[in-house]
């Protein structure tokens, strides 16, 4: 299961409008220590991080904000 006891956080993302796109916003993700996963989908323009410790909102913000690209919120839980 993806988010077995693990954190889970839902990015919400606008400027993507393409796989490109996806790619670019899964790939910061990825790069942020303590993200252990992410599946990000297009059409909901979200992006759900699962993480193996807390990782900061503003540390999320900040990798989506030097691919781009903004986040307008971020929902735990």
């Amino acid at each position: 299961m993806f988010f077995k006891n693990k954190i889970k956080k839902t990015v919400h993302v606008e400027g993507m409008s393409c796989n490109h796109c996806v790619d670019h916003v899964k790939s910061a993700l990825e790069s942020v220590n303590g993200i252990s996963g992410v599946k990000v989908d297009l059409d909901s323009k979200t992006a759900v991080v699962k993480c193996l410790q807390e990782v900061n909102n503003s540390d999320i913000e900040s990798a989506v904000k030097d691919a781009g690209y903004e986040v307008t919120s971020i929902e735990e839980g």
